[in-house]
């Protein structure tokens, strides 16, 4: 037999039982197609054709009673500006007026009068024509004058819907125009004013803004709606989109109008569209209802008419978009059809229960037990189909479970006591380590010159000692003989424990350079001290082990009144708080890669300034907005801030403006700022 005979055959018998019926695998998917096809069959069905009557008609009654909703809305406004431009049109003083335009009297009595109705005119605006001039007169709020704007030409295209009017006879009109003189789009008001006899002698009337006009009546709809405003030839009046407008369609006229008709493809919704309208204005009371494509889309149109402004309101209602069903009825529709699933299922639910369910839950109960450790239960007797197999399975799989439970349990003891040996190991080295770093702080704290300092300078003097770890790389030194003495800082290459050893190669080789060469010439303390150094480490450098050290020592002659300086990398600050100077040292550390030149350089002590020693720890901490360091500039300037305070104050003002600038940064490297300043009793030996 081939290996697809094979694979058939396999399927062919999990699809059976002992007893020769079908398996759980057939029953089940029988069940569920059967399901299916009863339940989702007619509920999809009876839901669609439920939720389409329903739209359909809710649609028709929106679409109804938004149609004459915005009829009114139009109406009303436009029919009152209509009035008063009649009125205005009727007016004895108007009549004076267009029949005399040069009269003083007659122009004053007018344009007083005009005034009122602009005031009561919803745009605050009017215009009067003359025919005689063709003067073109118009006021708003941004202009009132009683000089004609512009004067009409029948040659000029955008004045031909004046001369139109003239031709057709009309007591009133009402057209959509752009003033191309005035520079605004408007709904235009036109009434013709006649003499006695009944002959045209000018116009009047006023305007509303189309951007106001269409944020009124057009702008405020609900999705899926398009309200327009349709002229008795079908142009557009007023629409959503304002390119779609027929400016001066009602004037003017002519094939390139946008109609309504025109966007309607299909010839049988112009028909419709035309039949809508003769119903609607031979029946102002109804709303004509028809279905058209438009903007391809099949869309519900609804037309009422304004025969005060022989206009026609038309709606066009996308049923797709609108929200024209109400979510209560929605929801009724869906819990009715979702009572007919819960009905469904719940019968099919208690056949697989009784038929599936049953047996698979007395084994998950076995189950359970099993996964609570305990391997020794008897499993419910297994039968024939899936069921006895899946028993029988797990009958084999609850003792290779045992077994291998057992394995396990004695491998976790084996490995815990390991852990527990590796962490009592662990937490015994932390220990030594801790305590050896603590040691190794106690000594370095008892290198410093701090007793010393105190006794001979008091508070003439700050030390800002900030290591960034327990232990560092910064420390500072002391050295006196009467009113001489000799005081410096020191940055070695490293943090940590690797720096604090540094420290201790630092001290030594300073303190032999002072016992040979005494400590008047800092620049020869520093000439000693790198010799010395490279002596005791040789060629670290080739060892890639950065040994450098940053040194600044000044030696202070209180007695001379005179302060002697070097530097290796460190610069000396004074300021009397006015102004701050910097003496440089030299431009290569001890042990550099290259040896480096040291100078003394000497100036007069001034009891008025405050001297400084700073590492770059201080002045290359990173802060601030941008995360720069601080830099030399910002140090100097808080040295002009604070040079003329007490020593003390001082050292709380720079550690605090540290702070300040490091915010949420870490610190990237051990601080150090010595300050000292000469007493003025010592001063004053200096002058004698």
């Amino acid at each position: 037999m081939s290996l697809i005979d094979l694979s058939m055959a396999s399927d062919s018998s999990k699809d059976t039982v002992a007893g020769g019926g079908p398996g759980l695998r057939a029953r089940s998917v029988l069940a569920l197609a059967l399901a299916g096809l009863i339940v989702l069959l007619p509920a999809g069905i009876l839901g669609w054709y439920a939720l389409e009557t329903v739209r359909q008609y809710f649609g028709q009654g929106f679409a109804e009673n938004f149609t004459r909703l915005h009829r009114e809305r139009i109406l009303a406004p436009v029919t009152r500006d209509l009035a008063l431009s009649m009125r205005l049109a009727d007016s004895r003083l108007t009549y004076r007026f267009l029949l005399d335009e040069d009269a003083p009297q007659a122009r004053t009595d007018f344009f007083e009068e005009a005034e009122g109705y602009r005031q009561d005119f919803r745009s605050r605006s009017y215009f009067i024509i003359s025919l005689a001039s063709k003067h073109y007169y118009f006021n708003d709020d941004g202009s009132l004058q009683q000089t004609p704007r512009y004067r009409l030409s029948p040659d000029r295209p955008e004045d031909a819907w004046f001369f139109a009017l003239l031709e057709q006879g009309v007591s009133h009109n009402i057209n959509v125009n752009h003033d191309l003189q005035l520079g605004t789009t408007r709904v235009w008001l036109n009434v013709m004013v006649t003499d006695q006899a009944g002959e045209p002698i000018g116009m009047a009337g006023t305007g509303l803004e189309l951007g106001e006009f269409l944020a009124d009546f057009i702008q405020d709809r609900p999705p899926g709606v398009t309200p327009m405003i349709l002229d008795g030839n079908g142009a557009l009046q007023a629409h959503p989109d304002p390119a779609l407008i027929s400016f001066a369609s009602t004037t003017v006229g002519g094939d390139g109008m946008l109609t309504l008709f025109s966007r309607l493809p299909q010839a049988v919704d112009q028909e419709r569209l035309e039949q809508a309208m003769g119903q609607a204005q031979a029946n102002l009371d109804q709303v004509p209802l028809f279905t058209a494509r438009l903007d391809g889309r099949d869309q519900l149109l609804a037309l009422a008419y304004l025969p005060e402004l022989d206009w026609y309101v038309v709606v066009a209602v996308d049923l797709a978009a609108a929200g024209v069903i109400q979510r209560t009825w929605l929801w009724s529709g869906l819990l009715a059809i979702g009572g007919i699933l819960v009905l469904l299922l719940t019968g099919f639910a208690l056949a697989v229960d009784r038929t599936v369910l049953r047996p698979l839950r007395r084994l998950q109960q076995s189950a359970t037990v099993m996964s609570q450790g305990r391997y020794d239960i008897r499993l419910p007797p297994s039968g024939g189909g899936e069921i006895g197999d899946l028993t029988r399975a797990f009958e084999r799989m609850a003792e290779q479970v045992r077994q291998h439970t057992r394995e396990l349990e004695y491998r976790v003891q084996d490995r815990t006591a390991e852990l527990r040996r590796a962490n009592e190991e662990m937490a015994q080295a932390q220990r030594q380590i801790k305590d050896s770093i603590d040691y190794a702080s106690l000594i370095q704290r008892a290198i410093l010159p701090d007793h010393r300092m105190a006794a001979l300078l008091g508070a003439h003097h700050f030390v800002l000692w900030r290591p960034r770890d327990v232990v560092g790389g910064d420390f500072y030194l002391f050295h006196n003989e009467g009113d001489r003495y000799l005081i410096g800082i020191v940055d070695c290459a490293g943090h940590g424990v690797a720096g604090a050893l540094m420290t201790m190669l630092a001290r030594a080789a300073l303190d032999q350079a002072i016992s040979s060469q005494g400590m008047a010439s800092p620049a020869a303390l520093l000439t000693q001290a790198d010799h010395s150094i490279r002596d005791m480490l040789g060629d670290s450098e080739a060892r890639g082990v950065a040994t450098h050290m940053d040194v600044g020592l000044a030696f202070v002659d209180r007695h001379q009144g005179v302060l002697r300086y070097a530097g290796a990398r460190i610069g000396l600050y004074h300021s009397d708080g006015h102004t701050v100077e910097v003496i440089k040292g030299g431009r290569r550390a001890l042990g550099d890669r290259r040896r480096g030149r040291y100078d003394d350089v000497e100036l007069a002590l001034n009891p008025a300034s405050t001297y400084y020693l700073v590492t770059d720890g201080y002045l290359d901490q990173s802060g601030g907005d941008m995360g720069f360091g601080l830099g030399s500039s910002l140090f100097m300037k808080l040295l002009i801030d604070h040079a003329r305070l007490p020593l003390s104050e001082q050292a709380q003002a720079l550690n605090q403006a540290l702070d300040d600038y490091r915010g949420h940064h870490e610190q990237r490297d051990d601080v150090t700022v010595l300050a000292f300043r000469v007493d003025q009793d010592a001063s004053t030996r200096f002058h004698h």
